[in-house]
């Protein structure tokens, strides 16, 4: 069957790393477990600092609108991972081979190739240029660290971060080591869930390793101070956040981050702070927002208790607690951000929006990040069709997005926790 259609090109690899693309064969995105041509419009250029995956055990699949059929070349899979402030839309289209290991804990985008370019289902949520680094040299990202361990000698935080920089490459903490935009202050060693795709700590038999190192010990809030002051010094506009990949759950340690921002701010400390959390104790919010803190970021993959609560796999509270801790914090007249876990075939149900809908209403969101969960396409299907999570058509991303406009219209998409201007 003949289309006029014309869409970028089926991208493949070969076993040394070779990038082709079909002449024949158009690209196909993956939502769910269903194959099928990307929505219109819904794919852009590939934006820069992105990066390509090759997808072991994996053979990439295109469409001939010749044929209408789906056809499976020998050709490794190809996914690309976007830059910050981008949403994946569509996953990477495949068959998998019987002896596949699990992906590594990245988000994997539909890639095609069109005219002289890439292209990926993705699209551009936030236009804060907070993650990028073009321009900047990794001299002077290495410089501004061994500045601050210079000055710093004996603050163990600002090891770890230097590390985190230097080792990992964490956005965040180059950025904290240039002085700019927003300074992480990873607090906690331990965490009450236990993810399926937890970044920092993995157990030996889930058959793939944590993408970065667990903080080993909990900072003491002088540590924490000097790198807030520090940060301010160079920073107009300073957002300080507490809850990093590279920890466990900050809530965990309270009564540090509470001690911390009170000094901070009884010493005329400026600024946003802010704790991304699994919103898992709505009873520890009230000390903190009287400390001084400003916004809270609850992280979540679903907003239904089954899907929930089958990836988080939380201990010691449940998805109520998350919903009570996201109210609570508005009630407190906290910013409230939702870090929303979307991924493509499983969050723009009709269920799933529904049940979001309903949370943003309940708690009056004031932004929800829109990010991607990290984690191998065919393992998070597996945790949840155990969990009882049904199968269901898709929207798309621009009708999710669409439906929660429409429903809450009060609320805005982005990607990046938000400097607060001062209310005086």
């Amino acid at each position: 069957m003949a289309s006029d259609i014309i869409r970028p090109k089926l991208v493949y690899a070969d076993s040394a790393g070779n990038i082709y693309d079909d002449p024949d064969l158009e690209m196909l995105v993956r939502n769910g477990r269903e194959l099928m041509p990307p929505r219109p419009g819904d794919w852009i250029p590939l934006p820069p600092e992105s990066e390509f995956f090759l997808l072991p055990g994996r053979r990439a699949v295109g469409f001939d609108p010749e044929t209408g059929e789906v056809e499976t070349v020998d050709g490794l899979a190809v996914a690309a991972f976007v830059c910050p402030g981008y949403t994946l839309t569509g996953l990477a289209a495949f068959v998998r081979e019987a002896a596949a290991p699990v992906l590594p804990l990245f988000a994997y985008g539909a890639l095609g190739f069109l005219g002289d370019r890439f292209y990926v289902c993705a699209k551009h949520v936030d236009r804060d240029a907070r993650q990028v680094f073009r321009g900047i040299s990794s001299q002077k990202i290495h410089d501004g660290a061994g500045a601050l361990l210079k000055r710093f000698p004996d603050n163990r935080l600002i090891r770890h971060l230097s590390s985190c920089a230097l080792k990992y490459c964490c956005p965040a903490a180059r950025n904290l080591a240039l002085g700019r935009f927003e300074a992480p202050l990873p607090t906690s060693t331990s965490c009450n869930a236990s993810c399926i795709g937890c970044i920092s700590l993995q157990s030996p038999d889930s058959g793939f390793p944590s993408t970065q190192n667990r903080i080993t010990f909990t900072p003491t809030p002088t540590e924490i101070l000097e790198v807030m002051r520090a940060h301010a010094e160079r920073e107009k506009r300073p957002v300080f956040s507490f809850g990093q990949g590279c920890e466990g759950e900050p809530l965990t340690q309270s009564a540090v981050i509470g001690e911390t921002v009170a000094a901070y701010r009884a010493g005329g400390g400026k600024g946003t702070v802010n704790v991304n959390t699994n919103g898992s104790m709505p009873d520890r919010l009230g000390a903190l927002a009287r400390a001084g803190l400003d916004s809270v970021r609850v992280s979540l993959n679903s907003a239904r208790a089954n899907a929930y609560e089958a990836y988080y796999r939380p201990k010691g509270y449940g998805f109520g607690d998350v919903a009570a801790f996201a109210v609570a914090a508005k009630d407190a007249g906290l910013f409230v951000s939702l870090n929303y876990l979307y991924h493509p075939g499983l969050s723009d149900t009709e269920d799933e929006i529904e049940a979001l809908i309903r949370l943003v209403t309940d708690c009056q969101a004031d932004l929800i990040q829109m990010r991607n969960l990290n984690i191998d396409p065919d393992l998070y299907l597996n945790v949840l069709e155990k969990a009882g999570v049904p199968a269901q058509a898709t929207m798309g991303f621009a009708n999710f997005t669409k439906r929660l406009r429409k429903n809450c219209p009060w609320t805005t998409f982005g990607y990046f926790n938000p400097y607060l201007e001062p209310l005086v």
